[in-house]
């Protein structure tokens, strides 16, 4: 069976409503001749005469007044799945949107984040996830709509990605610890005790990188940045963490920046392409980058 030619619903529905040849070809702007031939295509595929002479007009058959509303609305379904999305009315929005966030990001933009949210759609529910590699399997699954972090290789090619905000790192330590005085010298800061971060427990970065001249030791090795400042917080071990994203975790503690030479890095928000046009996507979107350029 061959597939019917779905745009002869729009002239049959056209058709219906008009009720003459000539109206109907000047409404879709066609000639009557191609008018008439698709009238007949018409009365071939549904095998019905739809529209019959009567004096110098046409009427419709019992079937084609059967048609018109099914016709009608078809029409109109039609055309509402092929026009661009509306802005739905956020008061009225109930959506749990799954973020995955890199270390940090949560105790330092989460409540902006979700005072900013129930302000403007407050039946949105924000669930926020560890996130422990830089895997984009979840992306891709639609378990996780949004993530932030540095883009690294392992992230799928096909992701989109917007950048957020620079940071760098810096160092850390006790209010009272020797560093908390005087001039940070590459020597003296390798001196110290360090607190290395690796989420997969490697057992240098590019804090130890940066540090090979240089004779130093790290005494720890912890998962994240959180865990590294609450060590030094209350010890005479030193933290290397991004600024940004530690602000809210290192008050009470004396910061510096690093007497070696480390690259600024971006950190940007992530999503699959099919939600790149979802209008409340955007929003989401455009609700990160407003409280991440605070």
């Amino acid at each position: 069976m061959s597939t019917p030619d779905l745009n002869l619903l729009i002239t049959l529905d056209v058709l219906l409503a008009e009720g003459s040849v000539a109206r109907a070809a000047k409404r879709l702007r066609l000639s009557p001749s191609a008018m008439s031939r698709a009238l007949a295509r018409l009365r071939e595929t549904t095998g019905d005469p739809l529209l019959v002479r009567a004096g110098r007009g046409l009427v419709a058959t019992p079937r084609a007044l059967e048609l018109r509303e099914r016709v009608s609305q078809l029409v109109q379904e039609a055309e509402a799945v092929l026009r661009p999305a509306e802005q739905p009315d956020l008061t009225q929005l109930v959506r749990t949107f799954t973020l995955r966030t890199s270390e940090g990001f949560v105790e330092n933009f989460g409540a902006q984040l979700i005072a900013r949210i129930a302000e403007q759609a407050p039946g949105v529910r924000l669930r926020f996830m560890h996130k422990p590699d830089k895997d984009s399997t979840a992306l891709r699954d639609g378990t996780v709509d949004l993530e932030t972090g540095v883009v690294g290789k392992s992230a799928g090619p096909e992701l989109r990605t917007q950048g957020l905000f620079r940071d760098r790192f810096i160092g850390v330590v006790r209010i009272g610890h020797p560093l908390s005085e005087g001039e940070i010298t590459p020597a003296r800061y390798a001196a110290g005790s360090h607190i290395s971060v690796s989420r997969r427990g490697l057992d240098k970065g590019p804090i130890d990188e940066a540090l090979v001249p240089l004779e130093h030791q790290t005494v720890t090795i912890v998962a994240g940045f959180s865990t590294a400042l609450a060590l030094a917080r209350t010890t005479d071990l030193i933290a290397s963490v991004p600024e940004r994203h530690t602000a809210s975790l290192r008050e009470g503690m004396h910061s510096f920046v690093l007497p070696v030479a480390l690259p600024m890095f971006t950190v940007a928000m992530l999503w699959h392409p099919r939600l790149d046009a979802d209008p409340v996507h955007k929003w989401l979107r455009s609700c990160v980058r407003g409280v991440c350029a605070q």
